[in-house]
């Protein structure tokens, strides 16, 4: 909706109203004990928000690397109006942690861009177990708003 409320910007804004939407996400089960409170939380705040259950589909995958093919495969059906990225990266001793954590997020970017699909990523990336503790809840709440929200202004944008 246009917001004349702000002189002559033409601004677009949505509201937080999922119940029209349809939803996908893709969980990475390394790490699952985050990885579950992330999806957890993320279910959650998307039934909050009144996206309806039967409106989301969860598909899990090994680990971060696998989250973009799987969220492709999801883009590519059409049937979405938004998809979340869910994992956890925890820091070892080698650069792994670099590889994953690079080449994960790219994936997630591009699929977005090449789709015109919003992704919400909330593939964590900390130091350690408790840097990921403390941030699973809150993310995952994160990750389902940022769905609901861009998946509302993109469908806003397109009508205006």
């Amino acid at each position: 909706m246009k917001n004349a409320d702000k002189g002559d910007l033409d601004a677009i804004t949505s509201q937080l109203n999922g119940k029209k939407l349809r939803i996908g996400i893709v969980q990475a089960r390394w790490n699952a004990d985050i990885t579950d409170s992330l999806a957890e939380a993320c279910l959650g705040e998307l039934m909050q928000l009144g996206v309806k259950a039967k409106n989301v589909t969860l598909v899990q995958v090994p680990g971060a690397l696998e989250v973009p093919l799987a969220l492709q495969a999801l883009a590519d059906r059409s049937d979405y109006d938004a998809l979340i990225a869910l994992g956890c990266i925890i820091r070892g001793e080698t650069y792994h942690f670099e590889l994953v954590a690079n080449e994960s997020g790219a994936g997630v970017t591009r699929i977005s861009l090449d789709h015109g699909l919003p992704i919400a990523n909330a593939i964590l990336t900390v130091e350690n177990l408790e840097q990921a503790q403390a941030r699973q809840v809150e993310k995952g709440v994160d990750a389902a708003r940022v769905a609901v929200e861009m998946a509302l202004l993109l469908e806003t944008m397109a009508e205006a």
